[in-house]
């Protein structure tokens, strides 16, 4: 199995700053690619940011200018680098992945547990 632990959420002040990392373990063969999303009660979950393997990358319109996205290939972890924070990012915030496993093959997605960011006016 693969599992995703997501660290760094928290209550911030609009204009500042918060780190967002995830890290994967298990049985990794490949992690093809990564990425945040989030959600807020009532609504969908969003795609955020995401990233390859390759290091191409991915932003919400929302978010551009303002948030980084990062990963270490060798460590299996991704990092989101936000700043500028807006009441408006107040979300829960998921990490995702999707693995190639050592056995078996395949793409399979996997999600992290959430972690809270929230920013205050």
């Amino acid at each position: 199995q693969v599992q995703l632990v997501e660290s760094g959420g928290g209550l911030v002040q609009a204009g500042g700053s918060l780190r967002l990392s995830c890290a994967a373990s298990g049985s990794i063969f490949t992690i093809n690619y990564m990425g945040w999303y989030r959600q807020v009660p009532g609504k969908q979950r969003e795609l955020v940011a995401a990233i390859t393997s390759g290091g191409n990358t991915n932003y919400a319109d929302s978010v551009k200018g303002r948030f980084t996205i990062s990963r270490d290939n060798a460590k299996n972890t991704v990092a989101l680098q936000m700043n500028s924070l807006k009441p408006e990012d107040t979300a829960v915030y998921y990490c995702n992945a999707g693995v190639t496993r050592k056995i078996g093959g395949g793409v399979w997605d996997y999600w992290g547990q959430g972690t809270q960011v929230t920013v205050s006016s």
